[in-house]
């Protein structure tokens, strides 16, 4: 069997400059995403573990623990992770992350945000059982990249289905738990000097902020505003009037039934 692996790249040149990859069918009929790197490629499963194991007879070392974590009555404290078991699972969620930057490349929206919404499990996980700090901070230094992964999936996907309201709910929540993870974990210099995370988040955010239809209230606060600063007091007073009634549940019908200007 030949096992040079030049005929697979041939004609697919690696980019430094991009994340690149594909999707091929194997051998056995199945569906597998391949990663090009610079000295050759990732081929992972797209389902299950990407290297294909079952680990303990689970689809993922995380179910592994998950199950014996549920086991335990109430909140048992023998389920302790020491170095080896969490290195284990962090070496997982590696290969997540080679699978989730090849499936966001493909434009497989879904499997980015199952397979990040698999690392911040792990996350939790190891948070919860790891035998010391220092061992669990290892892979929790890298919540903010994945959270953040996470949501931008979850909002390109909601803008796809025309559900704008739900993309930026997924951005705001996430923006508001990378903060409170640095603020958790004594960093909060680097919520103030705004994180590459938050940055990609915030850019997104404005831009679907931007595709929201603008209510009633909005365009009368952009008139109000702009009254104020023409110093014009008495059509000021008269928009804050009508905002009022909106606010209360009225209509911007005046009583002599002469709508706003």
């Amino acid at each position: 069997m030949d096992k040079d692996i030049s005929g697979v790249l041939e004609g697919w040149e690696y980019d430094p400059r991009r994340v690149t990859a594909r999707w091929i069918q194997g051998h056995d009929g199945r569906p597998k995403v391949q990663l090009r790197l610079d000295l050759g490629l990732f081929q992972m499963a797209a389902e299950g573990r990407p290297d294909g194991t079952t680990p303990h007879g689970f689809d993922s070392l995380l179910e592994f623990y998950r199950d014996l974590e549920e086991s335990l009555p109430g909140s048992h404290p023998a389920l302790t992770l020491n170095d080896e078991a969490c290195n284990d699972l962090q070496q997982e969620a590696v290969q997540y992350y080679c699978r989730y930057i090849a499936f966001y490349a493909v434009g497989y929206l879904d499997g980015v945000i199952r397979d990040t919404q698999h690392n911040l499990d792990i996350m939790s996980l190891i948070e919860r059982r790891a035998a010391d700090a220092e061992t669990a901070w290892q892979i929790l230094q890298f919540y903010p990249s994945v959270r953040m992964m996470n949501a931008r999936a979850a909002a390109e996907k909601a803008e796809a289905d025309g559900d704008i309201r739900r993309g930026v709910s997924h951005l705001e929540e996430a923006v508001r738990d990378i903060q409170q993870f640095w603020a958790t974990y004594g960093d909060e210099d680097a919520v103030e000097s705004e994180p590459d995370e938050i940055v990609i988040l915030g850019e997104l955010l404005e831009r679907l902020r931007g595709k929201l239809p603008v209510s009633p209230i909005q365009m009368l606060q952009s008139s109000l505003d702009r009254a104020l600063r023409e110093e014009d007091y008495e059509q000021a007073a008269v928009i804050r009037d009508r905002i009022r009634r909106l606010q209360e549940g009225g209509s911007l019908v005046d009583e002599g039934g002469e709508g706003s200007r």
